[in-house]
């Protein structure tokens, strides 16, 4: 990354919630009960786990916009995600959502544990998140549908910068090794650790 795309990057990042919302809201509609016990491209995760655990990220995400704070400890499960976790996602998606276009929650410094984060860079990371987990989504309902090449291209520019090749574990697995003439989703997913060919 130039020293100038490094300067932009977060603004940018920014810009990139809305449409990677946009795409996982686009996917999640194919989840059905009865797929929730499959297998997704994260390791060791079935479908169920890794709403849980989206709608426990989007929620965060929330919390940060609306209240300059995250804290660390998740909230408890509540019911509805319990009962219909597809249904969760879309509507933490959507809070997420319109937290971050209300005039009135846009702050500039978010605390995470006592730690300043630019609102910016956790709108950033927040986008990664949401299109790379819908991208999972996908993948288990079997739709295999990719990121939009436009938001792919953008998100693969920021996230060196967010998920370093060093230090990424457990969080994320290692880097995939993709063709050259792999699409930008492909590219992305694979440098969070999926198999986009599998």
């Amino acid at each position: 990354m130039t020293p100038a795309a490094r300067a932009a990057w977060p603004a940018e990042g920014a810009r990139l919630l809305e449409p990677s919302i946009s795409y996982a809201l686009g996917v999640v509609p194919a989840v059905t009960p009865e797929l929730l016990s499959r297998p997704t491209p994260c390791r060791g995760w079935d479908l169920r786990m890794l709403l849980r655990h989206a709608c426990e990220s989007l929620t965060a995400f929330g919390e940060g916009i609306e209240t300059g704070r995250v804290g660390l400890d998740p909230a408890a499960e509540d019911g509805d995600l319990a009962a219909d976790p597809a249904r969760a996602f879309r509507d933490r998606a959507g809070q997420l959502l319109d937290a971050w276009t209300n005039p009135g929650h846009q702050r500039q410094v978010i605390e995470i544990a006592g730690c300043p984060l630019a609102a910016n860079v956790m709108a950033a990371a927040a986008a990664l998140e949401v299109a790379v987990h819908g991208w999972d989504i996908s993948r288990a309902c079997g739709q295999r549908r990719p990121i939009p090449r436009a938001l792919a291209t953008s998100l693969l520019a920021i996230a060196p910068v967010l998920v370093p090749r060093a230090g990424r574990h457990p969080l994320f697995a290692a880097p995939v090794t993709v063709p050259a003439t792999a699409g930008p989703s492909d590219q992305l997913a694979a440098f969070l650790g999926r198999a986009p060919r599998e």
